[in-house]
């Protein structure tokens, strides 16, 4: 346990330790995996552990601050094959079975978009083409279930469709966005790999980054945290995603 422990508390350690008024600070959150799961696994198989730990992550970002002052989250994998995707999926439902308000799920990873495998609905139009085309954000997204649950996927993808989001374009549709929905969840690639997070990150309410237990190094770790905080991006909390030790109630006590 040690290490993987020790690796998030050096990853955050020099976040501010006071937040904004009315928010909390960063605070290292874990989520359970018996570690046989691959990561591209379908959220149904999250065991009970990992589901608790999302769920106090919803109720931390979202439904315990006052005013709903985090609207709009992006999800940034610290590098590629952490599981980010895979947990902004499950928040994202967890939200929705939580909350009577409207819920989108943004695929922003342009890259490697893989939401739509994730809730078993097909990539038709979505993001790209509501950069591309006419038409109010609705138009785009696609309901799930439960009612108030909704994905905008990554949609008609060209080699060059990432750089939509340095777009003015890109931008309306992210107010157009949170005029729409209650909450944005949104799924970027890996930190460390691109830039994009950092893009998704200024126009956002802050971010949530994803690190896997036993597979992110610390200097990795600390890499995207300190290119963050250069952009003076929130971050407001971090995951540690498919760790195959228990942690002792005491400690979870002390999170």
């Amino acid at each position: 346990m040690s290490k993987n422990f020790e690796l998030m508390q050096e990853a955050l350690k020099e976040a501010p330790r006071e937040a904004p008024p009315g928010r909390e600070s960063a605070k290292v959150l874990f989520l359970g995996s018996d570690g046989d799961h691959d990561t591209h696994c379908g959220v149904s198989d999250f065991d009970a552990v990992a589901q608790q730990e999302c769920f106090k992550l919803v109720q931390r970002i979202f439904l315990g601050q006052p005013e709903n002052l985090f609207r709009a989250i992006v999800f940034a994998g610290i590098d590629r094959g952490n599981g980010c995707s895979r947990i902004c999926v499950e928040a994202a439902r967890i939200l929705a079975a939580n909350t009577s308000g409207s819920v989108c799920l943004v695929d922003a990873n342009l890259r490697t978009p893989s939401l739509p495998g994730f809730l078993g609905v097909l990539d038709s139009s979505g993001l790209v083409n509501s950069l591309v085309e006419e038409g109010g954000i609705r138009r785009f997204a696609k309901q799930l279930k439960p009612s108030n649950l909704w994905l905008l996927s990554g949609g008609t993808l060209k080699p060059e469709s990432h750089g939509l989001l340095n777009s003015d374009r890109f931008k309306v549709r992210l107010q157009e966005l949170r005029k729409e929905f209650d909450y944005i969840l949104i799924d970027s690639p890996a930190l460390n790999l691109y830039t994009d997070a950092l893009t998704l990150g200024r126009i956002a309410d802050g971010v949530v980054v994803v690190l896997q237990a036993d597979s992110t190094r610390r200097e990795s770790a600390l890499k995207g945290l300190q290119t963050l905080r250069e952009a003076h991006i929130e971050v407001l909390g971090a995951v540690l995603n498919r760790r195959t030790f228990p942690i002792p109630s005491f400690v979870y006590r002390r999170l």
